[in-house]
C-alpha cells in the first residue's frame, strides 16, 4: 500500500491530477469557513451547542456532519453540496416515470448532458428555497428550535436576500468545483467533497472520544480502557463489514453466440453480469432520514399533549424512531431497485446482442430470472444495510456515546466514506497498473522503466 502511494507521485499525469484535486478540496474547506454576512457566528455556535445538548438536536448534528462544520460557522457553504445531490436523486426518480426524461437518458452523452443541465437548474431552485428557510430560522430560531437567540444584526428582507444569494452562490461554487475534480482530478468530485466534509469532523470526534475516558475532578471516568479496546475492535469490524457490503455482488454468467459479419467472427466469449448486493448504496438511509427528520418538529409545534408526546417519541434515537427507521430502509432498498433496475430492458439488450444466460431461455424467462435473483440478494443487502445504519443510534441511546463519535461507527457517513474511498482507489489503481505499477487492491506486472 505504501509503495502504491509512492508510485502515485512518480507518474506525472497522476501526480498532477492528485495535486489538482487536493487544491480544490482546500478551496472547498475555505468556503465552509467564511461566515454569512450579517450573522453573529459566536451566537450561532452557542445556539447549536444548546440545541445539540437537547433530546432532538441530532438532526442539526447530522446536517453539520455533511457540511463539514459549515453550519456551526454559519458559512456561505452552509447548504453544502446536498441540494445538488437532492436534485440528482429527484431527476433519477423522475427518469423512471417520465417518458421524455427516459428518452433523454437513452440518447447517450447528449441526453445525459441535458439531464445534468436540468439538475443544475433544479439545484438553484432548491438552494433558493433552503436559503430562505435558513434566513428565516436565523431571524427567529425560537420558532423551529425552541430557543431564543439574537443572531442577526439587521433582520429583514435585505438580510434574507443576501443570505439566499450567498448560500446559493456557495453551493453552486461547490458543485462547479466538484465537476472540475471529476473532469481534471481523480475520483468523483461531488462524492469527494461530501467525504472530505465528513472526515473534517474527525478531530472533533477524537476530542469527544478522549473526553469519554477522562475522569472529571473528584469523579470517575464514564468509560474504561476495556471499553476503548471494545470500541476499536468494533470500529474495525464495522468498517470490514461495510467494505464487504459495498464490494459484494452476484455474478450471473452470460454467454454470447458467435456471429459472422463479413469475414469477421464476433461473439462466442463467456462473461458475467454483476448484480450488486447493495444496489441502492446509501440512498435508502438518506430517504429514511429525510422523511423522519420533520415529523417530530411538526408535532412539537402543536400545543397538545398527544402531539407533544408523539414528538418526543419520534426524536432521533428513541425506540419508535429506530423501528420506523429500520422499516423505511428496508422499504426504500426495494423501492430504489424497482425504479433503477430494469430486468426487461437488460433481457432485451442481451437478446439483441446475441447474449443469454446458460440454462435460461432469452426474453421473458431471462427477465424473470434476473428479477427473482435481484429480489433475493436485495433482501440480504437491505438487512445488512439496516443493521449498519442503526448502529450509531443504538450506541447513542444505550451507551450514551456522543453523536459525533457514534456517527463514524456506521450509518450514512461510514458508508459514504468507504464507498468513495474504494472508488477513488480503483481509479488511481487503474492509472498505476496501466503504467505497470502495483495497485492498492491488486498486483500488476512490475517492469523496469526505460
Amino acid at each position: 500500500m505504501f509503495s502504491a502511494f509512492t508510485n502515485s507521485f512518480k507518474v506525472p499525469e497522476l501526480r498532477q491530477r492528485i495535486l489538482f484535486t487536493l487544491g480544490l478540496i482546500v478551496i472547498c474547506r475555505i468556503i465552509a469557513a467564511i461566515p454569512t454576512p450579517g450573522v453573529d457566528a459566536v451566537a450561532v455556535r452557542t445556539l447549536l451547542t444548546q440545541v445539540q445538548a437537547s433530546a432532538g438536536g441530532s438532526f442539526l448534528g447530522l446536517f453539520d456532519l455533511f457540511t463539514g462544520g459549515a453550519i456551526e460557522q454559519c458559512a456561505i457553504g452552509a447548504l453544502g453540496i446536498m441540494p445538488s445531490i437532492s436534485a440528482s436523486i429527484i431527476l433519477q426518480l423522475l427518469t423512471a416515470v417520465v417518458p421524455s426524461l427516459e428518452r433523454l437518458a437513452r440518447e447517450g452523452d447528449a441526453g445525459r448532458q441535458q439531464i445534468i443541465q436540468y439538475g443544475r437548474y433544479l439545484t438553484v431552485a432548491l438552494c433558493v428555497v433552503q436559503g430562505y428557510a435558513w434566513a428565516a430560522m436565523l431571524e427567529h430560531p425560537e420558532g423551529l428550535l425552541g430557543i431564543h437567540a439574537d443572531i442577526v444584526h439587521n433582520p429583514g428582507w435585505s438580510f434574507r436576500l443576501m443570505t439566499i444569494l450567498t448560500m446559493t452562490t456557495g453551493t453552486m461554487l461547490l458543485m462547479w468545483l466538484g465537476e472540475q475534480i471529476t473532469d481534471r482530478g481523480i475520483g468523483n468530485g461531488i462524492s469527494l467533497i461530501i467525504t472530505i466534509s465528513i472526515v473534517s469532523r474527525l478531530p472533533t470526534a477524537f476530542r469527544q472520544a478522549a473526553n469519554m475516558f477522562r475522569a472529571p475532578e473528584g469523579g470517575v471516568a464514564q468509560f474504561s480502557i476495556i471499553h476503548a479496546v471494545f470500541l476499536f475492535a468494533m470500529l474495525f469490524a464495522v468498517i470490514a463489514a461495510v467494505v464487504a457490503l459495498t464490494q459484494a455482488q452476484r455474478r450471473i454468467p452470460v454467454q454470447y453466440a458467435k456471429r459472422v459479419i463479413g469475414r469477421k467472427v464476433y461473439g462466442g466469449q463467456s462473461t458475467y453480469m454483476p448484480l450488486r448486493v447493495n444496489y441502492s448504496g446509501v440512498m435508502p438511509i438518506i430517504f429514511a432520514q429525510a422523511i423522519l427528520m420533520f415529523p417530530s418538529k411538526i408535532f412539537s409545534m402543536i400545543k397538545m399533549d398527544f402531539f407533544q408526546s408523539l414528538a418526543h417519541a419520534l426524536y432521533i434515537g428513541t425506540p419508535l424512531y429506530t423501528t420506523l427507521y429500520a422499516l423505511m430502509i428496508l422499504f426504500f432498498s426495494y423501492f430504489w431497485v424497482a425504479t433503477q433496475f430494469n430486468p426487461v430492458q437488460i433481457a432485451d439488450d442481451l437478446k439483441k446482442y446475441g447474449g443469454y444466460v446458460p440454462g435460461i431461455r432469452p426474453g421473458t424467462p431471462t427477465a424473470e430470472f434476473l428479477d427473482r435473483g435481484m429480489t433475493r440478494i436485495t433482501l440480504a443487502g437491505a438487512i445488512f444495510l439496516t443493521i449498519i445504519a442503526v448502529i450509531p443510534q443504538f450506541m447513542g441511546q444505550y451507551f450514551r456515546i456522543p453523536w459525533v463519535v457514534s456517527s463514524f461507527f456506521g450509518g450514512t457517513s461510514l458508508l459514504i466514506i468507504v464507498g468513495v474511498m474504494l472508488d477513488t482507489m480503483r481509479q488511481v489503481e487503474s492509472q498505476l497498473i496501466m503504467r505497470h505499477y502495483d495497485g492498492f487492491l491488486t498486483k500488476g506486472k512490475l517492469r523496469s522503466r526505460r
